[in-house]
């Protein structure tokens, strides 16, 4: 009987980006698309950067580095390659011929890696329409792949080809899914409305993907989220509740991390777990101090959010991995109400961060001094929950309060 080997052969890929500008900084994207391209399970075994004014309409790069490409391909037995920017349907097919090999681009690195990190179905759903409406685009060249599953007898039309065939099969998944996202989003909406009506805070965790998100989210309130050393770790957003050192309770949201050239597909699908961020009292900036690329991935953060129309919120910026940079380091972030230096790891700087969040709170609440009668007192178990007390006294006449209390709770005392 014969033998056959099923283990999978490890992609072997060569990472290829075009320099457009001398502000362009290729090779550190070409860095992380290495490490994207390493937690999507591959290799990549060398990289090709071109010098052009633009890159090229038909092949991305031009016909010298074409050959280029084709004996590196030869050297080291690479399955494929990887585009740095996302390719039009014309490139790929295009450069697919050329080469011979497979080709991808940074967009399917990056949905071959958040389809395999989907756990929720919110989290499948979202990731499939990303992956459909891609392909979309794209399906001259995914023809041969396409799945002929559905139709059966009666359901071709004359002549119908069967490029039409898989189009409309892709267009009526797309709108099953997006049926089913509207109810995902409807369910959504009513847990924001119960938490507004509880007069929680919110506060939605952002940052550059593998800041430290998870690890400080589980730090602050045991949440055992996933943690790994590698790019979009976790997709699920996690929102859990924390009690301060006032004794106010909030409510801390973990969001999907952030990357530069983040796929228009993508935002548009996790659009609603973006959202959170949108519906916050405040904004918690998570930032990895020992990346070298710190400054470029703040402002990938704070682009992001604009194109999430996140704005006028306050914002606390917390530098985390503090202790991998061995020495005290100076950072700052023009664009925050406050900063903290941190690192959740080792639970270093949390204080400073919990109190940083109760001086933001404090800012949005109303001062009370008053005494409250006896019969009244149940008025101060509100301010307990939803408050910061900071002195309770009995006397004579009733209970003396000094507190600051959400603006929606002022009128109910």
């Amino acid at each position: 009987m014969p033998v056959y080997d099923l283990t999978e052969k490890e992609e072997r890929v060569i990472l290829v980006g075009v320099r457009t500008g001398e502000h362009d900084d290729t090779e550190r994207s070409l860095d992380e698309l290495k490490d994207l391209v390493k937690t999507a399970g591959a290799t990549s075994v060398a990289r090709v950067i071109q010098n052009r004014e633009a890159v090229h309409p038909g092949t991305y790069v031009g016909k010298g580095k074409i050959e280029e490409i084709k004996e590196l391909i030869w050297e080291y037995e690479a399955t494929g390659i990887v585009c740095d920017d996302e390719l039009s349907p014309a490139q790929m097919g295009n450069l697919t011929d050329e080469l011979d090999t497979k080709v991808m681009d940074r967009t399917l690195v990056i949905l071959d890696i958040f389809a395999a990190r989907a756990s929720t179905s919110e989290g499948k759903i979202q990731v499939e329409l990303a992956q459909l409406k891609y392909r979309q685009s794209r399906l001259a060249g995914y023809g041969k792949a396409m799945s002929r599953l559905g139709g059966g007898i009666g359901t071709r039309g004359p002549g119908e080809k069967k490029l039409e065939m898989d189009r409309r099969l892709i267009k009526s998944r797309i709108a099953q899914l997006n049926r089913e996202l509207k109810d995902v989003k409807r369910h959504r909406e009513v847990t924001r409305e119960q938490r507004s009506r509880s007069h929680m805070p919110v506060i939605a965790i952002v940052g550059y993907t593998n800041a430290g998100k998870s690890t400080l989210l589980n730090t602050l309130t045991d949440a055992k989220v996933l943690e790994e050393d590698q790019l979009f770790a976790t997709l699920d957003p996690t929102t859990r509740n924390l009690k301060l050192p006032s004794g106010q309770e909030i409510l801390l949201t973990d969001t999907v991390g952030f990357i530069r050239k983040l796929p228009h597909h993508l935002i548009e699908a996790f659009k609603s777990t973006l959202e959170e961020a949108r519906y916050a009292d405040i904004i918690l900036h998570v930032v990895d101090t020992s990346n070298p690329q710190m400054d470029d991935q703040m402002y990938v953060v704070y682009e992001t959010l604009q194109r999430l129309e996140v704005m006028n919120k306050p914002v606390i910026t917390a530098f985390n991995k503090i202790d991998r940079t061995g020495q005290e380091v100076l950072v700052r972030d023009f664009k925050a109400d406050k900063t903290v230096q941190i690192s959740a790891k080792k639970q270093q700087g949390l204080e400073q961060l919990l109190a940083a969040i109760e001086d933001i709170l404090r800012e949005q609440k109303i001062y009370v001094e008053r005494v409250y009668p006896y019969p009244e007192a149940g008025k101060i178990q509100l301010i307990r929950k939803y408050g910061e007390l900071m002195e309770e006294e009995c006397r004579e006449d009733g209970i003396y309060v000094r507190a600051y209390v959400p603006k929606e709770i002022y009128g109910k005392l």
